[in-house]
């Protein structure tokens, strides 16, 4: 349902403004998908997390997130209810994690270099980490989206080490960790999804 609505959507856009080509059209399709797909599920998710006593870390949790995952990608679950327990168990997840797990100033610096190494060899691998349904064909918006994957990476995590609230600051942390595991082939083939642009490039090869 929402990939015909975003689709319709990007067609009317296409009508009015005929000087847009194919490839800007699949920029304004994977931006429609995102907004669409993702507005339903952050209120569904805001009201589970207040029922769950953290609502309002969630909604802090979703800003830290939301604009590395807009550039990295990620897995996209099949159903919409999977869509909401997963994208729960990653923003509220992220609020009790940090909670639970409160890193120690004197380890946080080690866990953070760890993390940004891991993040920065990941990005490279698999940013932006598209899905078949909303493939990113352009070598031109994946370098764009490769590049502000890694600045917005950096910059969270930089800010998180002068945070001084411990809790902000492990959402920070922890936040990143979270979304660079949801662009790893061990995600994807964990919710039986497979890279756009990679079977693409593959259904070429073949041909």
């Amino acid at each position: 349902m929402i990939d015909n609505i975003c689709n319709f959507l990007t067609k009317k856009i296409r009508e009015e403004m005929p000087e847009i080509d194919d490839e800007r059209a699949e920029i304004i399709n994977y931006g429609v998908q995102l907004i669409i797909g993702e507005i339903p599920k952050f209120f569904i998710m805001i009201a589970i997390a207040f029922l769950l006593g953290v609502g309002e870390l969630s909604i802090l949790s979703f800003l830290i997130i939301l604009p590395y995952r807009m550039f990295s990608g990620g897995f996209h679950m099949k159903t919409h209810i999977g869509c909401i327990v997963c994208t729960t168990l990653i923003y509220s997840g992220n609020v009790f994690l940090s909670k639970i797990f409160v890193l120690p100033q004197d380890v946080k610096f080690f866990v953070t270099l760890f993390i940004f190494v891991f993040g920065l060899i990941m990005i490279t691998l698999y940013a932006p980490a598209d899905t078949e349904n909303i493939p990113i064909l352009s070598k031109k918006e994946r370098k764009k989206q490769n590049l502000l994957s890694y600045i917005t990476f950096t910059t969270i995590l930089i800010i998180s080490l002068f945070i001084k609230d411990e809790i902000i600051s492990n959402m920070c942390i922890y936040g990143m960790f979270i979304q660079t595991l949801c662009i790893t082939p061990i995600a994807y083939k964990l919710t039986k999804n497979k890279y756009g642009y990679k079977e693409y490039n593959q259904n070429l090869n073949i041909a």
